[in-house]
């Protein structure tokens, strides 16, 4: 009877503990953070259309005459909007490091010749160079980016670049010019380049090379360029 009871109030005691519960909700697994350098590559190919179209809002037109004499040995108006340029020189500069990538991500593909899919890796170069080109080969452009430039909206991002780099400078002012010649030399460039890849037979050896040779080229137009933006905003 004694062990009947033993074992009735170890099963008793057994039941009677109170056992810590943690009722805090989980904890949400928040995704690995990319390094430094992967993230700001990963968000310089988010420069989007909507990025572009916003460029053409925050252009200011130049100021007139009577203004720039405000200008002149005092800190006037003119003084606080180059400020105000300089600030936004990053995000001017933005589109301009994005299709960099874009470029360099389609020589290291041309210059890996161990492609197992050598169709579909030129599909992939294709559209890095199509991105990289920010809708200025009108050949390239979709149907509704070529409808608005049809309408007279601006469409090419890097036109949109130097129309707000520059829009504080004189329209023969040297710095100006030359930025424009740039985008001229630069968009050739890219039209070149359009062509070639939508021609080349990326399986032959020599044209892979030739292809590779033109995107090099190009990054470095855009090089050029880059710099006469960062002309026209003095940084």
């Amino acid at each position: 009877m004694q062990g009947t009871e033993a074992r009735l109030l170890s099963s008793f005691s057994l039941f009677s503990l109170k056992i810590p519960v943690d009722t805090s909700p989980p904890k949400r697994r928040l995704p690995p953070q990319l390094p430094c350098k992967d993230k700001n590559l990963e968000q310089s190919f988010r420069f989007s259309r909507r990025d572009a179209a916003f460029l053409s809002l925050i252009s200011i037109s130049p100021l007139s005459k009577s203004d720039s004499a405000l200008a002149f040995g005092i800190s006037g108006p003119k003084d606080w909007l180059k400020g105000q340029k300089k600030k936004a020189s990053k995000f001017l500069l933005a589109p301009i490091d994005a299709s960099r990538n874009s470029l360099q991500a389609a020589y290291i593909l041309l210059m890996d010749s161990n492609s197992a899919k050598p169709d579909d890796e030129l599909g992939e170069i294709q559209r890095l160079l199509k991105s990289a080109a920010r809708d200025c080969v009108p050949e390239e452009r979709n149907s509704f980016v070529s409808f608005q430039a049809k309408t007279g909206v601006e469409v090419c991002t890097f036109r949109l670049v130097v129309k707000n780099a520059s829009s504080l400078l004189d329209d023969k002012n040297p710095v100006k010019l030359e930025a424009e010649a740039m985008l001229d030399d630069l968009i050739r460039s890219f039209t070149s380049l359009t062509v070639l890849a939508n021609e080349v037979n990326i399986q032959v050896a020599s044209s892979r090379q030739k292809l590779a040779g033109a995107v090099k080229d190009t990054i470095s137009s855009l090089g050029t360029f880059e710099q006469g933006i960062k002309d026209c905003l003095e940084v």
